[in-house]
């Protein structure tokens, strides 16, 4: 195309500068530099006109630059025709972007180069619309073919996105590339062992290089190394370093860092260590992230001294530790039961500014607990105190009540309540835990009924778990009243509360009371678990009543709910120690043929209940049963066979070796 200027007025640029070589005069130039040829002219010279050749913008390296109005204007397209498609309406119907491009195109006499066709997949910012666009990009220039820099650039597209299939997809078009002879760049290459991870992908990207004729580069070498080390596999990243060295390149320190903290975690100490030195050597200065890795390598080798050295050495140099750096000493210290050395690094990182966290009180905390000096945690508290926060004490308090410090966790717990006015749930949690586990039951309802003035909503669980303690300690009075606690003022008891109530009651004998507790439990919202009918049928069964608890056995089985091995272990003991063998043999029977496998409590109960009834005989024949099913005898199987074999009821005599217990019994 031609443009023409024709008069003065139009102030092209092009005019001034074509005007300023005729005259001679000494004018800057412009980015772009345009070609014209005079066509006419005044006889006063101040007026002409000239005809103007297009221009080729050429990049330093020859290729014509990418014109941006096209650029914009196909990006333009290409988005609104992808929202019209994924919002259809029937006044803007679904458009073909392909051929509504090529109208474009076609009118503008336009080829699209290959720079533009990169630069547009650029802009698009959709991994999946810039595959769309590759793909339409033949039909739309017949005389365009996808080359070297089309393909790397949807390649790192692709790789950058969050496509879920996008490793496929990046096969598949180096797979293309094969097929269409398309020799791909190193940087090709640098982008997909960049994007892989996965071992096979990563010795392709190598069979690649050899593939094209490629070098690699410096560059090449790092991408490597670093993918196999994200692939957890630190030898073959070791490997390609000693290649490189061979090379002649060295790592950045980033690079440096990844390599060493993988060897370390691996436990390839020579490795690290020749590779620390290889940096120091190729003049790359550790930093503090170096100095950490090395801490804690020295610890692992078991070089405490090591360790302190290089931490000196890092503070020498005049870098500031970070929380990662200090806790990985104070594990070192911990690991070597240094007390005193980790005391004073702790309280130069609370000096320093370092806030610590939560690893570092564990460290100390187990750390003081090992050697016996737990009551110096106070005074690295104090010196902590500055940063010492609600979620720490918290902390403290569920570590301490693990750990079985039950006093030193409730001094916590207490300094956190002093100085916090909202509590923390799980704290006071673990606190009642500790408090029940220690018999502490007043200190608990204390505690569980002081929580709502610090924001702590008390639920099920929490009563739950005091209840449970007190029907454990057998304080019925406190369990019924925190029970009527809850039923006026809530929370509302559930299941399982009921099924403490009724184990507890049933423990101390006040089967009216358990009864009682399982009517109301049927009249409430809650419905009766297998657990609920266990309890009330182990209350009324050792408690006397056989029959009624055989009555609630068959009213649980009439309400669908299946027994289990603790249904029938009870049961056959309760049967037993009334004498009713038959009816306990008769169960165990039933439950056998219900599927419900016994096992060896159930075993032991049946035995102890033959061998009290004087049936050795049929003790006998139900341990060989018990090693048919491949059970292990426990100590009271042991105790139970040593009174048979001791022939303490003398109804029965010994006459033969058995072949599954050793001896046989016989009638007199």
């Amino acid at each position: 195309m031609k443009n023409h200027a024709a008069s003065i007025g139009m102030c092209s640029t092009s005019y001034f500068h074509i005007v300023r070589k005729v005259q001679g005069i000494t004018c800057r130039r412009y980015s772009t530099s345009y070609t014209a040829k005079v066509t006419s002219a005044s006889s006063t010279g101040r007026v002409l006109s000239a005809e103007v050749s297009p221009a080729h913008p050429l990049d330093p390296r020859g290729y014509p630059l990418p014109r941006r109005h096209l650029i914009c204007k196909v990006t333009q397209l290409l988005r609104q025709s992808d929202h019209d498609n994924c919002h259809p309406s029937s006044a803007r119907p679904k458009l073909n972007p392909a051929l509504h491009l090529e109208d474009y195109l076609s009118s503008l006499s336009i080829v699209l180069t290959s720079n533009e066709v990169c630069e547009i997949m650029k802009s698009l910012n959709s991994a999946s619309l810039a595959i769309k666009f590759f793909r339409i990009c033949p039909s739309l220039c017949p005389k365009f073919r996808h080359n070297c820099f089309t393909y790397t650039r949807l390649i790192l597209i692709i790789s950058r996105s969050n496509l879920p299939n996008k490793l496929e997809l990046v096969r598949g078009m180096v797979s293309e590339m094969r097929k269409n002879g398309v020799r791909g760049s190193i940087s090709t290459v640098n982008i997909l062992i960049g994007c892989f991870g996965e071992g096979r992908d990563l010795e392709g990207c190598i069979e690649l290089l050899k593939n094209w004729d490629l070098e690699m580069t410096a560059y090449t070498y790092k991408c490597l190394v670093q993918a196999y080390l994200r692939s957890r596999d630190s030898v073959k990243g070791f490997r390609v370093y000693e290649k490189m060295k061979l090379e002649g390149y060295k790592l950045d320190i980033f690079a440096y860092n990844m390599l060493l903290n993988a060897l370390t975690n691996d436990d390839k100490i020579n490795e690290a260590c020749l590779v620390f030195e290889d940096m120091k050597r190729n003049h790359c200065a550790p930093d503090e992230y170096t100095y950490t890795i090395m801490i804690k390598l020295s610890g692992k080798t078991g070089k405490h001294d090591g360790a302190l050295t290089f931490f000196e050495e890092m503070l020498n140099k005049g870098y500031s530790p970070n929380i990662v750096a200090y806790n990985t000493m104070l594990q070192v210290l911990t690991s070597s039961r240094n007390v005193n050395k980790a005391i004073l690094l702790f309280s130069k990182m609370v000096e320093k500014g370092c806030r610590p966290n939560e690893y570092t009180y564990h460290l100390l905390l187990n750390l003081l607990a090992a050697v016996g000096k737990l009551h110096k945690l106070d005074e690295m508290v104090e010196l902590s105190k500055k940063y010492m926060t609600r979620s720490i004490y918290a902390y403290l308090v569920r570590t301490l009540s693990k750990l079985g410090h039950a006093s030193e966790a409730h001094r916590f717990f207490c300094n956190m309540w002093s100085f916090h006015d909202k509590g923390d749930k799980d704290a006071c949690i673990s606190m009642l835990e500790s408090l029940c586990s220690a018999g502490k039951t007043t200190e608990a309802i204390d505690l569980l009924g002081k929580l709502p003035e610090k924001g702590v909503d008390t639920d099920t669980m929490m009563y739950n778990m005091v209840l449970s303690a007190l029907g454990k300690w057998k304080e019925i009075p406190h369990l019924h009243d925190m029970y009527e606690t809850m039923k006026n003022k809530g929370p509302s008891p559930d299941t399982f509360t009921y099924n403490i109530l009724i184990s507890s009651f049933g423990r101390v004998g006040k089967v009216d009371d358990a009864v009682r507790i399982f009517e109301e439990l049927e009249n409430s919202e809650c419905v009766p678990d297998i657990i609920s009918y266990n309890s009330l049928i182990n209350c009324l069964g050792k408690n006397g009543d056989v029959d009624a608890a055989h009555m609630k056995f068959r009213e649980m089985r009439e309400k669908g709910l299946n027994p289990d091995v603790v249904t029938y272990s009870t049961l056959i003991e309760c049967f037993g120690k009334t004498e009713k063998v038959e009816m306990a043999c008769k169960l165990f029977d039933e439950m056998l043929d219900e599927g419900c496998y016994p096992n060896i409590v159930t075993y032991n109960i049946l035995l102890d209940c033959l061998e009290r009834s004087g049936k050795t005989a049929e003790a006998v024949d139900l341990y060989a049963k018990l090693k048919q099913n491949g059970l292990s005898p426990d100590s009271i199987t042991y105790a139970v066979l040593e009174r048979l074999q001791s022939g303490s009821r003398k109804k029965f005599r010994m006459r033969k070796q058995h072949p599954i217990t050793g001896w046989v019994v016989s009638t007199l």
